[in-house]
Parts: C-alpha cells; sequence; structure tokens
C-alpha cells in the first residue's frame, strides 16, 4: 500500500510510523492534530490491532484526533482521568534550531499545548520545511481570542509591533471557530520574532487572549522527514 504513496506522503508516513514505535505498552499518549500526526495514530492503531503494543490509552487534542483514534481502534481518556501522559506525539508549522515551535495551524494550538506540556516526552514530527533559522518568518502565528476581546486584542498586538488578521473560513462564511468556541488571530512580524520566550507571555498577558501558538521549551525530540532525490528519509534531531 505504501508503495503506491508519492514520495511525500511516504515520507510523512514513515515520520509518523517512527513516533508511533517509541510508545511503549501501557502508556499514556498525547494524540496531536494534522496531516502527519495522522499517520502516527494509525500506526498506533495497527500496533494495537497485531499485539505488538497494548494497554495504551489516548488523550486527544482535538476532534480530528477524536475521531481518528476510535477509526484506529485507540481507547481514549481525559486529563481528569489521568495523572499524567508518558508521551505526545503532535506536529508543528515551524520549528527553530532551539526547538521552540509555531503551532496552530489547524486552531488546535490550546489544546495541544495543554497536552503537549503535560507530557513526559513530546515528540514533535515535521518534514524538513517546516525548519526555520527564526521563528515567524515562514508562518503567522495563531492566537485564540474569546470573540468579544477581538477588536482589543487586535490594537493591543500592533502596539507590539505584530499585524494581526482574523482567520477566516474555506468554504465556510465567517471566520474559523475553534473547538472552544473561540476566534484565531493570525499575526505577522515582519522581522520574524526575536524573542519567542517573552513574547509567548507577553501575548497571553493580554486580556482576552486564551492561548498563542508559541511552544517554547516544550519539545523533548524533533523527527524530520526529508525528501532526497526522490527517496524519504526521518532523521532526529
Amino acid at each position: 500500500m505504501s508503495t503506491e504513496l508519492d514520495p511525500t506522503t511516504l515520507m510523512k508516513k514513515q515520520v509518523g510510523e517512527a513516533a508511533a514505535a517509541r510508545v511503549q505498552s501501557g502508556s499514556i499518549v498525547g494524540l496531536g492534530t494534522g496531516s502527519t500526526t495522522a499517520f502516527a495514530i494509525q500506526a498506533l492503531g495497527e500496533r494495537l490491532k497485531s499485539g505488538d503494543l497494548k494497554d495504551i490509552k489516548g488523550v486527544s487534542t482535538s476532534f480530528q484526533a477524536i475521531v481518528l483514534a476510535k477509526e484506529y481502534g485507540i481507547p481514549l481518556t481525559t486529563l481528569d482521568e489521568v495523572d499524567r501522559i508518558d508521551i505526545a506525539i503532535d506536529g508543528a508549522d515551524e520549528v527553530d534550531p532551539q526547538k521552540n515551535l509555531i503551532k496552530g495551524g489547524g486552531a488546535a494550538h490550546t489544546q495541544e499545548k495543554i497536552v503537549d506540556a503535560f507530557a513526559d516526552q513530546f515528540i514533535v514530527v515535521v518534514d524538513s520545511g517546516k525548519l526555520v533559522d527564526k521563528l515567524g518568518t515562514t508562518f503567522l502565528l495563531p492566537v485564540e481570542v474569546i470573540p468579544m476581546a477581538m477588536s482589543p486584542v487586535m490594537k493591543a498586538i500592533v502596539a507590539l509591533g505584530g499585524k494581526p488578521q482574523l482567520r477566516m473560513g474555506v468554504k465556510k462564511a465567517g471566520p474559523v471557530i475553534t473547538d472552544q468556541g473561540n476566534f484565531v488571530i493570525d499575526v505577522k512580524f515582519d522581522a520574524g520574532i526575536d524573542n519567542p520566550a517573552e513574547l509567548e507571555k507577553t501575548l497571553n498577558n493580554i486580556p482576552g487572549v486564551l492561548e498563542n501558538g508559541l511552544f517554547v521549551g516544550v519539545a523533548t525530540l524533533i523527527m524530520v522527514g526529508e525528501v532526497k532525490d526522490g527517496k524519504p528519509s526521518v532523521r532526529e534531531f
């Protein structure tokens, strides 16, 4: 089946499978969101079905993760019912050399940050195109905002030097609505983000902001998929 996939899709599948291979029986697993993470969830389900993996439970970061976990037979639990997450597997939209991330392309970054930060080990699965020297240079920074606070939050972001825009739905009239029922403001910083740790705290201190897509000091391991000469490969840093 995998031989029928194009090299890029096959690469994502290999990265997802490599991350899933690190999960041990008896683990509580954070299940991330996105195309590469979907392959990891599929691989976990296949390991369960074959008997290679036993007694795991998943904690989802989004409705997408819930649907996939159910499709592939992964039992789900919640943060209310567990006292730990052993390992989380999730994607990213940008990764810098210090393993800091921008996430939120799927508007699930609030739940993702809760689950990923709570995990003893957080594995990030990305393709090489997500690697950047400086965050904010190729991807806008998502900020989840309570709807009534949209205008004052956007003004506060402009005062910080950002250029905010409300994320609009695709094939849907109106803005994107998060799983929490909020809006997402995507912010451009022309020169990128010089101090991700400081900006993460500053944005979250603006009244009306629920969470932003900067993940600083959270990732344990980055697994990078690449396609060279038409052949997919996986490396770690």
